[in-house]
């Protein structure tokens, strides 16, 4: 092809309407599917968890529901990439699909919490290889210049889904109405698992062979059980000494990962002067950023005087500003994509330095005019993070060999699943210690919302800074 002829079809590539032309919808839709799976799910159980507990009781073991279908979540990526020899992509997808349905109805049936920790552990096993595969597949469905596109997509499916899972979820939110969210589910997998072999394509195993890395993957899943009950914990020092030993685990399986031969991720992630490692660490730096919106409600009904449903949506603005950026950014190229990728960074630390002074202000008659500020700076939270997102992910796969691609997809979402949970354990130790708990009200939200989006912006410093060494690379 003449460099005439590239410059007239990487535009026309370029239109994220060309994942929806017939050669490529059927891959779309499926690929799509898994990811709007895993997201609307995440969402939809959120909001129904106080009326299963309210229905069988259970409310110590409440916010395992969420971190056991994180941990599984991240053990379903990494089979994605670990999987035996000889099992394609396509039959992961129908495997996982099965497991999603098969979760989804014991969760459905649940006599008891213990029993639905069980349906959302495989829940989550299957969602966790359905949103990896929808990495994983792109290089084989779409040409080069769509696969930040792809990726876009995605991005636009968890913004809309922040809006759409909370309220599908208020649908089965009296009585034991609950179950049917997870019955509706279960068809549904099943759906999904027959049209698999029929619309994705067969595509050929060409990973190295290797043996499972079982002590990388038993340090990840510890790290992220304790960074899980350190947000599930209320004492302080065993919050601290949870996070520790989660750090410690996290550090151990990078040295584990350095010096072995089985690696769990793609060569040169856990090696600084790799460009694969900094951009797997801008993407957690930047995801630990975000979740700090976890308190956003709290701030806005305590000091702004907004009701609950009202702080809901104004909270996704956060979606909103990831989806709207995504598109914005969706198109661009070489030079541009790299700024996109340091302006996002440097977006988001901003916006969420300035929530210091929009949010952690008194406002009890929740006058509109204060609002503006804080609306815009969540806004711009998510903006910042959109903007890069897409290419960051278009560099993990151009930045690695051929039979590294599956390692390097299934690293994606476990880095994005590992800076959510270090980030709202992080968040929970900040505002604890600032006055949230004690002295509490608004004096102590004040303190709260004033610490913890100062320090909290850090790590989006941190972002910026690894961005900037990412030149070269595009």
């Amino acid at each position: 092809m003449s460099d005439i002829d590239q410059t007239i079809a990487i535009p026309n590539a370029s239109s994220l309407f060309r994942l929806f032309l017939p050669e490529h919808l059927a891959a779309t839709m499926m690929l799509a599917g898994g990811v709007t799976l895993y997201a609307v799910e995440s969402y939809i159980t959120a909001t129904i968890a106080p009326s299963i507990v309210r229905d069988i009781g259970g409310l110590a073991l409440f916010s395992w529901v969420t971190s056991l279908f994180v941990a599984a979540a991240i053990l379903g990526s990494i089979f994605v990439a670990m999987r035996p020899r000889g099992i394609g992509l396509r039959a992961v997808y129908v495997i996982a699909a099965l497991v999603f349905g098969v979760g989804s109805l014991i969760a459905a049936v649940a006599p008891s919490m213990p029993v639905v920790l069980i349906g959302r552990a495989v829940q989550g096993l299957g969602t966790g290889a359905l949103a990896a595969l929808g990495y994983a597949f792109i290089r084989f469905v779409y040409p080069e210049p769509l696969w930040p596109k792809a990726s876009t997509l995605y991005a636009a499916i968890w913004g809309i889904s922040t809006v759409i899972g909370p309220t599908l979820g208020g649908f089965f939110s009296s009585g034991s109405s609950w179950r049917y969210a997870f019955i509706v589910l279960v068809p549904l997998g099943l759906l999904m698992a027959v049209l698999a072999p029929r619309l994705l394509p067969d595509v050929k195993d060409d990973r190295d062979q290797v043996k499972t890395p079982v002590a990388q993957i038993g340090l990840l899943l510890a790290a992220v059980l304790l960074i899980s009950a350190a947000g599930a914990s209320e004492t302080t020092a065993v919050k601290v000494a949870l996070i520790a030993a989660s750090v410690i685990a996290v550090s151990a399986m990078f040295l584990i990962e350095r010096r072995s031969r089985n690696r769990l991720l793609p060569f040169g992630a856990v090696t600084f002067s790799k460009p694969i490692s900094r951009v797997y660490l801008a993407m957690l730096a930047m995801t630990i950023v975000l979740v700090s919106d976890v308190f956003i409600p709290y701030f806005l009904q305590t000091l702004h005087g907004v009701t609950p449903l009202v702080s809901g949506y104004l909270v996704a603005l956060v979606a909103v500003g990831w989806t709207f950026a995504a598109f914005l950014s969706s198109s661009l190229t070489g030079r541009r994509a790299y700024l996109a990728i340091v302006g996002g960074a440097l977006i988001e630390a901003a916006a969420t330095a300035s929530l210091t002074v929009f949010l952690a202000r008194d406002n009890p008659q929740a006058h509109m005019l204060l609002l503006v500020p804080a609306a815009t700076a969540m806004f711009m939270m998510g903006f910042g993070i959109g903007l890069g997102w897409a290419h960051l992910v278009a560099m993990v796969l151009k930045l690695v060999a051929s039979n590294e691609q599956d390692k390097a997809s299934a690293a994606i979402p476990t880095m994005s699943s590992l800076g959510g949970a270090f980030g709202t354990a992080f968040a929970g130790v900040i505002a604890n210690n600032a006055g949230l708990v004690e002295p509490g009200g608004i004096s102590g939200a004040l303190s709260a919302a004033h610490w913890l989006y100062l320090l909290m912006a850090l790590p989006g410093v941190l972002a910026v800074g690894v961005s900037l060494t990412l030149k070269r690379v595009a």
